[in-house]
């Protein structure tokens, strides 16, 4: 009799989903599916509204990265009035997504991953949180916290608020850095950069402890897509070109430019889950499927462009195939500490910029396009912002493409792998520790769900056993 495991709702991940594990007659796991519930319709409501507000109106979509659609909304804006940015606008806009990226990886790996990967998945799992983490290890989670107060405070002293800032728009930017601000963050950085390597060390021990994990979350062959620099093709994170690479290290696509996207991208649908997934075309769905954010970016690029990030790339690049592609998605954990790195050191480079302070930060313009497509780097992966208007800059189209929908395929994959490593003729129950690594396997790719389907609410997990006539042997679930 086939059976069928349920967790919901998934915990320490943004949105609400449910898992459901299905066992054949043997017992064991023959399929997994990562659902994801709610549903806001985003794109629909936004229009009729003025171009003018949809870099405010859609960085509502998220609270944990307004950054990243402010930023892609604002360039789609720029691209529809046709103008080119001042360059202390550009730099500025990098500056805070590069907050946005340490800010955003901190809560991922000190708040929400870390309890897993210090308390362990099998502790109790009223201890294994922030709390417990606080509790045990005050040295590291107090960096932690802090490391993340600093890259909001990048986003603060530009755009005025940690969380969805009015600052970018349209033709820049509303206002420069002041000295001041610059001098503060400055002082900041040595902290922030003490943390992070601590952070990667402990890492790096624990990966070498825990090579089951490495093995069986999430590793399997996918393409991998993400911006890359237009000179020489090192690691980007606001502008640039798109890349695709394949597990063998072969590059498919490269030099394209991110506005044609729906030339090589399409986007299917699964009658169990709101969430879109998009697949590279010529291979189709969903043989194309294909993994963004840092494990992708890391692997496609020629470089970090900073001297201690690119010592780290080539370590982490020692711990993947014989292409020197990194294939686990337990490794996201690595990729997104690389990352801060880099992050932190592109900020140091960026604040002696003299540029920085310029009061030249906003070209003036109209709509000149009725057509227009903006592309960054979310800290999850490339997000997509296309619009349509009229001749007046009302909109008439909006497609929003994110970059957890782009790893909806491999976080299925990924349940199922965990799951069919781990679960073995589960009818009596599901083992609590199970359960959470089932879970970790989703939070390795740090998902947004509420930015993914444009949700609203927060984030529990269903995880529900399914037997072979579709019984629903056990269900569990984590407010």
């Amino acid at each position: 009799m086939t059976q069928r495991i349920v967790i919901d709702p998934v915990t320490r991940i943004e949105g609400h989903a449910k898992i459901s594990i299905y066992l054949d007659d043997a017992g064991e796991v023959s399929d997994a599916r990562f659902h994801v519930v709610e549903f806001r319709g985003f794109e629909k409501f936004c229009e009729g509204r003025p171009l003018g507000e949809m870099a405010g109106i859609t960085a509502r979509v998220c609270g944990i990265c307004p950054v990243s659609h402010l930023l892609a909304s604002a360039k789609t804006g720029d691209d529809i009035f046709a103008v080119s940015i001042p360059p202390a606008a550009e730099k500025l806009r990098r500056l805070m997504n590069l907050g946005q990226i340490v800010q955003s990886h901190a809560l991922s790996f000190f708040h929400l991953s870390s309890p897993d990967l210090l308390l362990g998945y099998d502790s109790d799992p009223a201890q294994r949180n922030v709390f417990g983490l606080i509790a045990r290890y005050p040295d590291l989670a107090r960096g932690g916290i802090r490391l993340r107060q600093f890259g909001q405070e990048v986003i603060e002293l530009l755009g005025g608020r940690k969380i969805h800032p009015a600052w970018a728009v349209p033709g820049g930017v509303r206002e420069p850095l002041t000295p001041e601000n610059r001098d503060y963050l400055r002082g900041r950085l040595p902290e922030a950069l003490d943390t992070v390597k601590r952070a990667l060390a402990f890492f790096k021990r624990y990966a070498d402890e825990h090579s089951e994990e490495v093995a069986h979350f999430g590793n399997f062959p996918t393409l991998f897509m993400g911006l890359v620099s237009k000179d020489g093709g090192r690691w980007e994170h606001y502008d640039g070109w798109l890349r695709i690479t394949d597990s063998d290290g072969n590059v498919l696509v490269d030099g394209f430019d991110p506005r044609h996207y729906a030339q090589i991208l399409g986007e299917a649908v699964e009658p169990w889950s709101y969430l879109k997934s998009p697949y590279y075309k010529p291979l189709g769905y969903p043989d194309g499927a294909y993994r963004v954010g840092p494990l992708a970016r890391l692997n496609i690029c020629s470089g970090m462009g900073t001297p201690q990030a690119d010592a780290e790339l080539a370590e982490f690049r020692q711990r993947g195939n014989a292409h020197g592609v990194v294939t686990s998605s337990f490794m996201y954990h690595y990729a997104r500490l690389v990352e801060i790195l880099a992050a932190l050191e592109r900020i140091a480079l960026l604040l002696d910029d003299p540029d920085l302070l310029s009061t030249r930060v906003r070209a003036s313009g109209g709509i000149n396009k009725l057509h227009g497509v903006g592309v960054s780097e979310a800290p999850r992966g490339t997000l997509f912002h296309d619009y349509e208007v009229d001749e007046h800059g009302m909109i008439r189209r909006v497609n929003l493409i994110i970059a957890t929908g782009q790893n909806n395929i491999a976080m299925n994959r990924t349940v199922k792998q965990i799951a069919q490593h781990w679960i073995h003729g589960a009818t009596a129950g599901i083992p609590e520790g199970l359960l959470n690594r089932v879970e970790a396997g989703i939070r390795a790719f740090d998902p947004c769900l509420s930015c993914s389907t444009h949700a609203i609410g927060h984030m529990p997990m269903i995880v529900t056993l399914v037997g072979s006539d579709g019984a629903v042997l056990a269900e569990v679930k984590r407010e």
